[in-house]
């Protein structure tokens, strides 16, 4: 791809287009230049962030300059919940290998940074959706890894109940509405949260995950269409894997560039490749002020990469072991790791590493012995009558 239609930075705030009436999106290198940093999650426009407010002076992450945003205290965290991620994913597939799993398992591998950043810019109210590649954003959003390993195995002690499995990840605790196989089925629900909130006047934001084989689905359009038409406070982010579920995009769309899907309904559009976590978290965080305090949608393509096949059914052939290796190179887990010991950092890692194995271990443990869904739980939650026919 041309080195130009690589955008690493560049926001597109200002559709060509919009309807008489309706206020452009602030610009946002506007924003960036007057902002001190992004803010906490339900903080004011204008406001300073967290860690200013405090008058903290913790240590920079390698590239942070003076942001406190940017602290290796926050990229620890933001380490710790990628590895998590990462390590749940790795248990779950060798648990499906053993056949302790069964149906689908799409995992999360290679694309952490996405549901880690997003976390970082919801606040605990806002309302996350997924498709069936839901892990990764459950647990970002705060679920127990018992409680989502307990899914995958089928167990009553799931978030699910051991009913819904890996597509049907549900915690309305912590505003994490699904989970859904049907491939863009999920984004009008995600216009209709959105539209709820505006309706109630609750504050809230709905941000929608999919991928880039959705964004030809009849649904995709309607939920753009309705919320830019309503003006909604919804950020609906194309998670672009390059492979859709098997197919290089070149043969599936006939632009490249996902964002400029955004023209046809006069909605600011954004698009970058992943480099780092930091880059995802304040990317995102302007679509999320521009939902919040302008009550105006925003479409976010991150071109990103998966290291596993669509599924553990998929063996990937449509690939070269070779390209898979040149992008591993590139692995944002790994690199976090690396600024943070280069910081002077390795204890806290070790420790950090330590913590997710014991918790992993214990997830598994805590779904091989939890019990399955029984009668009691079965019998109401099955179809009877001519539905049973």
């Amino acid at each position: 791809m041309p080195d130009q239609d690589r955008d690493s930075g560049e926001r597109r705030a200002r559709p060509a287009a919009r309807q008489s009436g309706a206020p452009e999106p602030r610009d946002a290198d506007a924003d960036a230049k007057a902002s001190t940093g992004p803010r906490s999650p339900g903080a004011a426009p204008g406001a300073p962030s967290e860690a200013g407010a405090r008058g903290d002076t913790p240590a920079r992450a390698p590239g942070g300059g003076g942001d406190p945003s940017r602290s290796v205290e926050t990229h620890l965290g933001f380490y710790r919940q990628m590895l998590q991620i990462r390590r749940f994913e790795e248990e779950a597939a060798r648990a499906y290998a053993q056949g302790k799993i069964g149906g689908f398992l799409h995992l999360y591998i290679g694309q952490e940074p996405i549901a880690v950043a997003a976390n970082a810019v919801l606040r605990p109210d806002d309302y996350a959706i997924e498709t069936y590649r839901d892990h990764g954003l459950a647990l970002a959003r705060g679920m127990s890894a018992r409680a989502a390993m307990a899914e995958l195995f089928g167990k009553v002690t799931g978030c699910s109940k051991g009913l819904g499995g890996s597509m049907h990840f549900f915690d309305v605790e912590h505003g994490m509405l699904g989970g859904y196989g049907i491939v863009g089925g999920h984004i009008p629900v995600a216009a209709g949260t959105a539209f709820a909130s505006k309706y109630r006047g609750d504050g809230r934001v709905t941000m929608v995950f999919f991928g880039e084989g959705a964004v030809s689905i009849g649904d995709f359009h309607e939920g753009m269409s309705l919320a830019a038409l309503w003006k909604l406070p919804i950020v609906f982010v194309c998670e672009n894997n390059e492979y859709s579920m098997g197919t290089p995009l070149s043969r599936t769309m006939s632009m490249e560039d996902v964002s400029m899907k955004a023209l046809g309904y006069g909605m600011a559009r954004d698009r970058f490749f992943v480099e780092d976590v930091f880059q995802v978290r304040d990317h995102l965080a302007e679509a999320v002020e521009r939902a919040r305090t302008l009550s105006e949608p925003t479409l976010v393509e991150i071109r990103t990469y998966r290291f596993r096949g669509h599924s553990m059914s998929d063996p990937g052939k449509y690939r070269t072991p070779a390209e898979l290796e040149e992008r591993k190179k590139k692995d944002v887990l790994l690199r976090s790791r690396s600024d943070i010991a280069a910081a002077g950092f390795e204890k806290q890692l070790e420790a950090i590493e330590a913590e997710i194995e014991a918790e992993i271990t214990d997830a598994i443990r805590f779904a091989e012995e939890s019990a399955e869904p029984g009668p009691e739980l079965l019998e109401p939650t099955t179809y009877s009558g001519p539905f049973a026919r």
